[in-house]
């Protein structure tokens, strides 16, 4: 039998006070890596896929009604430095745009910024190629900031408000403090952290589940 750690003692202390004291238990909390990954308008998905194309479900997500695509595409950069299987994510979006980790920025020789998905002005371009067409995109390659999904209830139980930041603990053997993890609130979303590949990798995130997640002034 595997030794209880830190985490999973915190845990079960903090569920026992709670319902002593009537108190609302902490919500589930999940923390996933996110891969590089392609956002589509439609447009650009009938360019890449042809005239009438359709997004197809190879997996469904955490986040409810988000799914992987079976579609991918290939992504160029600079100087012809390419990345290929570049996988799509549904559902459509109005404006098109890549999230890649930063070693995949310096594999295609781009100097990328750290937004919030959605926050693409300004950003560098590239080139998408798919199998019926190619796409030249001016703008919306980005760095995905760290950020936490939750619904109002799960904001209301931290005390948080849209775009706060936040701090996510990685307990472990490469233990790391995440301090900027941007918070977004929509009443559909369930209480999940997104980082990319890159920090999931430095934190050890699939060798602990001593993980916590705590207000900014919270030690």
């Amino acid at each position: 039998m595997s030794p209880v750690n830190r985490s999973e003692i915190e845990q079960i202390v903090r569920k026992v006070v709670a319902s002593r004291l009537g108190a609302k238990p902490a919500p589930e909390l999940r923390v996933d890596a996110s891969a590089r990954h392609l956002h589509l308008c439609q447009a650009d998905l009938e360019t890449l896929f042809g005239p009438g194309a359709e997004l197809t479900v190879h997996r469904p997500l955490y986040q409810e009604g988000n799914y992987a695509a079976n579609q991918t595409v290939t992504i160029i950069g600079p100087r012809s430095r390419l990345i290929s299987n570049l996988r799509v994510l549904g559902p459509l979006r109005k404006q098109t745009q890549v999230e890649l980790a930063f070693t995949d920025a310096i594999s295609l020789g781009l100097d990328l910024p750290i937004r919030l998905s959605g926050d693409i002005a300004g950003t560098p371009g590239a080139l998408l190629m798919g199998p019926q067409g190619v796409v030249e995109l001016k703008e919306g390659v980005i760095r995905a900031a760290i950020h936490v999904h939750m619904n109002p209830d799960e904001a209301s139980y931290y005390n948080v408000k849209q775009g706060d930041l936040m701090k996510l603990r990685i307990g472990g053997p490469a233990a790391l403090t995440f301090e900027r993890v941007i918070v977004r609130i929509d009443p559909t979303s369930r209480l999940n952290v997104h980082m990319d590949t890159d920090e999931a990798n430095a934190c050890g995130l699939h060798l602990t589940k001593d993980i916590e997640l705590l207000k900014h002034n919270e030690q």
